[in-house]
């Protein structure tokens, strides 16, 4: 096990808000909202994710109202928000907009719902086929010399798309946010099916984890608890290899004394690749699950990674 880790628990705040359409959220929808980033801070947690089009930037609103009723909570935090997807705009469902002038406007959309005068982090959230690299780069720069936004990172995206960007880019790219898990294995799957007929089942881009270790680059896991599928959650419509895991789960949570949200996020945060994940639960009871995560990665073994591993794919590595 490396010796210094820099991974933590992230909070996503995207089910703050209340429904996903324009209906304003609630009170009671900001008190749920409170107490969730009451019992995240009281795990440790001190970054929280949003994106402008969570809630329909609703849940950003919401975190803004709790920023401006506690004036301390600005300073002992880090905030990162996302932008580039558009949602019911120009006539169609969903699509991509990562030009320049865009990506400035809906940051400084995003920081007034959130009533803060910067972000800590700017992620682009998805890759627009029609991006010029060189324009997203002057947005980004322009943004962090004004003081908007400190630092950027992407999510969704592959080593040679951030390389592509980085090299008209100045500020160091810091983070890129994917999915990533024990169900969701493709990112491991890819590297051990090379040289093998396997590995072409499975789409993840070869080289973006090597690419982030060598260029600094933090990687964030959305969906790290895989909806809740081995702690609990859809158990009696799982498969053989999910009910399976999950029992496994529940033996090794039962071993290290923690919840087993915290060994499904052990067994992410227990590989070299120093993945942070992102936990999206309102409930604080499962938020509070979640604490023991860092502890199970200190100490889980080679084995028992590598058994939930195989228990969860339904078979041996080739």
């Amino acid at each position: 096990m490396p010796t210094t880790r820099k991974q933590q628990l992230v909070y996503g705040c995207m089910g703050f808000g209340g429904s996903w359409d324009l209906t304003p959220y609630t009170r009671e929808d900001l008190r749920t909202a409170e107490r969730a980033v009451s019992t995240a801070l009281e795990v440790g947690v001190r970054v929280f994710d949003h994106a402008d089009i969570y809630r329909s930037g609703k849940a950003e609103a919401v975190f803004g109202e709790i920023l401006a009723r506690d004036g301390t909570l600005r300073s002992s935090i880090r905030i990162q928000t996302k932008c580039g997807i558009r949602v019911g705009e120009s006539g169609l469902g969903v699509h991509y907009n990562l030009d320049k002038q865009a990506i400035v406007n809906r940051v400084r959309a995003s920081l007034e719902r959130l009533q803060v005068e910067w972000v800590d982090t700017l992620l682009l959230h998805r890759p627009d086929p029609l991006m010029e690299p060189e324009l997203v780069a002057e947005a980004l720069t322009e943004l962090h010399s004004e003081g908007l936004v400190r630092q950027v990172g992407v999510s969704n995206m592959a080593g040679v798309q951030m390389a592509a960007l980085q090299r008209h880019l100045d500020l160091p790219i810091v983070v890129n946010q994917l999915e990533l898990s024990l169900q969701k294995r493709d990112w491991i799957e890819a590297g051990i099916g090379v040289n093998g007929d396997q590995g072409i089942a499975y789409d993840f881009p070869l080289g973006t984890l090597e690419y982030c270790a060598a260029n600094g680059v933090a990687l964030q896991a959305w969906g790290s608890l895989a909806r809740g599928i081995y702690s609990g959650a859809y158990l009696d419509s799982a498969s053989p290899a999910d009910q399976g895991t999950a029992v496994l789960v529940s033996s090794l949570a039962e071993q290290y004394g923690v919840a087993p949200e915290a060994v499904v996020l052990g067994w992410l945060m227990r590989h070299p690749a120093d993945v942070s994940p992102v936990i999206g639960t309102t409930d604080p009871d499962r938020i509070r699950a979640c604490a023991g995560a860092t502890a199970v990665a200190a100490q889980l073994t080679r084995a028992e990674w590598y058994s939930l591993f195989a228990t969860a794919r339904g078979q041996d590595v080739p």
